[in-house]
């Protein structure tokens, strides 16, 4: 079903998206890939295209906010990927597809989709539909940070990797929290002390390396080690 809507309707959907949002779009036509960055980057929005599924690295996956995603594609077709991608992510996904009937919708959804726009689809449409889905999302996401192996519940303070708890203590769970949610960066011990205890604690920074090492242990019974050691520099979380 489509539908339109006026400017100043989408203006007024478009203030209600907070901040820009990092979309990942993937569709075998580059030229509609192209008309996706355009029209959402007038947004402030920030599109990474991808062309053929199989180029994906599943390891970033979780720092985009939607997933575009075309049903009809060589190789990987898009319901194959969005049952692996649902797996990963709790970010809306929304299939691009030609395919219309009944049976490819129900398909799509069941698989963990959220919503459908059927090709040809208008400016304004996708602009629309986008809008609400983030909007949506900042409202009702749950709190997840999810890697290939590791798992962050936010709210319930809580990692589990291969879905099997981790026993860690508070000042653990913090320190995992900050570098897995900053994956790939290098702080020293300093750095992680101040922005994970603060500069009131008792503690001192010499604490942090206690800490890494007490969570390597944990981690290591369970053949997970994402916490790596850039030498005379610090710590870092790469999965």
């Amino acid at each position: 079903m489509r539908f339109t809507i006026c400017q100043c309707c989408v203006i007024i959907c478009m203030e209600g998206v907070m901040k820009m949002a990092s979309i990942l779009a993937i569709d075998d036509e580059p030229a509609i890939l192209e008309m996706i960055k355009s029209i959402l980057s007038k947004d402030g929005h920030l599109v990474t295209g991808l062309t053929e599924p199989r180029a994906l690295n599943f390891k970033t996956v979780n720092s985009y906010d939607l997933i575009l995603l075309d049903i009809m594609m060589p190789g990987v077709d898009g319901l194959t990927l969005c049952r692996t991608l649902r797996s990963m992510v709790d970010c809306p996904i929304v299939f691009l597809t030609a395919k219309s009937g009944e049976n490819s919708v129900v398909n799509g959804l069941a698989l963990g989709a959220d919503d459908y726009i059927c090709k040809p689809f208008g400016v304004m449409e996708l602009r629309a539909r986008i809008a609400a889905h983030l909007r949506r999302e900042k409202r009702e996401h749950f709190a997840r940070l999810s890697f290939e192996s590791g798992s962050f519940n936010l709210s319930a303070k809580e990692l589990t990797v291969r879905n099997q708890p981790v026993p860690l203590t508070k000042g653990e769970y913090e320190i995992c929290e900050f570098l897995a949610r900053n994956q790939g960066q290098v702080f020293s011990r300093e750095q992680i002390f101040e922005r994970v205890f603060g500069f009131d604690s008792d503690s001192s920074d010499s604490t942090i390396a206690t800490h890494i090492k007490n969570i390597r242990t944990k981690l290591q019974e369970l053949q997970y080690a994402p916490i790596k050691t850039v030498w005379g520099v610090g710590y870092k979380w790469e999965e």
